[in-house]
């Protein structure tokens, strides 16, 4: 078989002109025919040449990374501040590559050295482990079609979603909930970024996940009519009054006002119509909401403004921002780490993931943010976990650790339940609070 398939890609490459290749058979020709003009044409189609020529290549899969660029000088190859690692020059080109392992689970970073001096290089490079690519044997999940929402808390505001449930799903028997925002990133399966339905699919099968309903629901689009409150709290946060500049706003100021109202948009608008169609426990215990970005922070404060609706959040490269601040009007989300540490403790279980090269702009650092909302959660006890990479703004890494901030939101789950008290683990509770090193300054 495995011969079969090496004559058919050779005859589409040199038949018909290279096409491009899935990253994990472009890495077994790296592996295995390295000196064939088959990979050097393949790498070519595969990943642009202005990448390579910038020094910004990285592909991935299976835990093994393939690393290119084009260059007449000697590069030098560092990941994860590992550095010098050999590259093999494509005999006749400028073309060097190196495939490495990575530890799966995780975002890594890499540059090169040329002359001595930094060049290229990416922090947003993911390594999926076994949990991540659909496993034999294990049944794939349905995915609804795409619904469209009208909202009356948001003022005639539209917005999409799609629910996607696993194949043990009994429509007999009540099922966990998990609302996931910004929802259409996650619905495509094989993604180079974002591998959540095959994670869902195989921790489902080995009995690591409840059977969970999971709702995917995208910020709305600006067609609420004139002149309503919330149409002018997207004016006045839109810099240009063009239809996507106010889609955009829109998105900041649902998902990102601290308030209660996207709260109350799940809990009295979109999931009455989702359990019109899917049979969904209603126990806070039992569901779970997440996102990324401004979705994060949409789904943080949804679960802090009614903890009897939603106890799980699983958030990455949250702003805690200021985006939304109106000086003696409205907080913005930079006031949590204040507010977590003065009010009276919720019963919430947290996992954050964050980076070291995430966002700085006038509305707050999202790193130092996210540090010091970890420590206010950590100086209350609560069962949070926080995962601190060398990322950026990207879902890189916190799509590498799904298998592993999944089964640890539903550690313990116990359907016969409808509350727990969450309790820090003892293990946190023997660590420090977190330091931040200052490792690009003097």
């Amino acid at each position: 078989m495995k011969k079969l398939l090496g004559c058919f890609l050779l005859y589409v490459l040199t038949g018909f002109g290279a096409e491009k290749l899935p990253p994990g058979e472009l890495i077994d020709l790296a592996l295995h025919k390295p000196d064939s003009p088959l990979f050097y044409e393949a790498l070519v189609a595969t990943v642009p040449g202005a990448g390579l020529k910038a020094g910004t290549v990285a592909l991935s899969d299976h835990g093994q990374g393939l690393f290119a660029i084009e260059s007449s000088r000697a590069p030098q190859l560092s990941i994860d501040e590992r550095s010098s690692i050999p590259m093999r020059k494509i005999s006749g080109s400028d073309l060097l590559f190196a495939v490495v392992p990575l530890k799966t689970g995780a975002g890594h970073a890499f540059y090169y050295v040329i002359d001595g001096k930094k060049f290229g290089g990416n922090t947003n490079v993911p390594s999926f482990g076994s949990d991540s690519y659909l496993k034999p044997g294990v049944p794939q999940g349905k995915l609804s079609e795409k619904t469209v929402l009208t909202s009356k808390i948001y003022d005639g505001m539209q917005s999409d979603y799609w629910v996607y449930t696993p194949a043990q799903y009994n429509p007999n028997t009540p099922a966990a909930l998990m609302v996931w925002n910004d929802g259409q990133q996650f619905i495509n399966r094989n993604s180079t970024s974002i591998r959540l339905l095959e994670v869902i699919d195989n921790l489902t099968y080995e009995k690591k996940l409840p059977v969970i309903v999971w709702v995917f629901t995208m910020p709305g689009i600006a067609t609420m009519p004139e002149g309503t409150p919330f149409y002018r709290a997207v004016q006045r946060a839109a810099k240009t009054d063009t239809q996507a500049a106010r889609n955009n706003a829109l998105r900041g100021v649902e998902y990102e006002t601290v308030s209660d109202q996207y709260a109350r948009f799940l809990r009295d608008e979109l999931l009455p119509e989702v359990q019109l169609k899917y049979n969904i426990r209603k126990d806070g215990y039992s569901r779970a909401v997440g996102g990324l970005s401004s979705g994060a922070q949409g789904a943080f404060t949804a679960a802090w403004k009614q903890p009897d609706q939603f106890s799980r959040v699983l958030v990455w490269v949250t702003p805690f921002s200021s985006s939304q601040w109106q000086p003696g009007v409205q907080d913005g989300a930079d006031v949590y780490p204040f507010m977590i540490r003065k009010e009276p403790k919720k019963d919430l279980r947290f996992w954050m993931q964050d980076g070291s090269d995430d966002l700085e702009n006038p509305n707050g650092s999202v790193p130092l943010q996210n540090l010091q909302v970890a420590n206010s959660l950590k100086l209350k006890e609560y069962d949070f976990h926080f995962s601190f990479g060398v990322g950026g703004h990207s879902p890189m890494q916190g799509s590498s650790e799904f298998p592993d901030s999944l089964a640890w939101l539903w550690r313990g789950y116990d359907p016969a339940k409808t509350q727990e008290t969450y309790a820090m683990d003892e293990a946190e509770k023997a660590k420090p609070v977190f330091r931040v090193h200052i490792f690009n300054r003097d």
